[in-house]
């Protein structure tokens, strides 16, 4: 499971240390791809990547081969360094709009990389009373 937060910033190779106790969970090569909603990236154990994509696969061929050309053209497998570092593409790093500064924070299934300065407005933007208020509404 991922949990945590941690700051860590982009070197001028574009590479990223991913935190140990992740790379635990995630093994020894892993998926970094877009967040379909919003400047962030996502990583995925293989298992958890193949278990997001399976209800697509499940839908007709014509939709679900769209949404692979989709959803992998930018995903990369990476194979941390021995320091525990990752590239990240261009591409990726500019879709994050992260320039230096990154934020990994731990999702439970997956993780996800936004840039400091959108994790700060993303922090800044949520009110406690309202997440209380969802988490409630699940039963929590």
């Amino acid at each position: 499971m991922f949990t945590g937060e941690y700051e860590h910033s982009v070197d001028t190779k574009n590479r990223i240390f991913v935190p140990a106790k992740f790379r635990e969970e995630l093994g020894e090569s892993f998926i970094i791809s877009r967040d379909l909603r919003g400047p962030r990236l996502k990583i995925f154990s293989k298992a958890g990547w193949e278990a997001y994509i399976a209800p697509i696969m499940e839908q007709e061929r014509r939709i679900s081969e769209k949404a692979m050309r989709y959803l992998h053209r930018n995903a990369v497998q990476v194979s941390p360094d021995s320091q525990g570092r990752v590239i990240l593409t261009k591409d990726l790093l500019a879709y994050a709009e992260i320039e230096k500064n990154a934020v990994i924070v731990g999702c439970s299934t997956y993780a996800e990389i936004w840039s400091a300065e959108n994790w700060s407005a993303e922090l800044l933007g949520e009110s406690a009373d309202d997440i209380r208020a969802e988490l409630e509404r699940f039963g929590l």
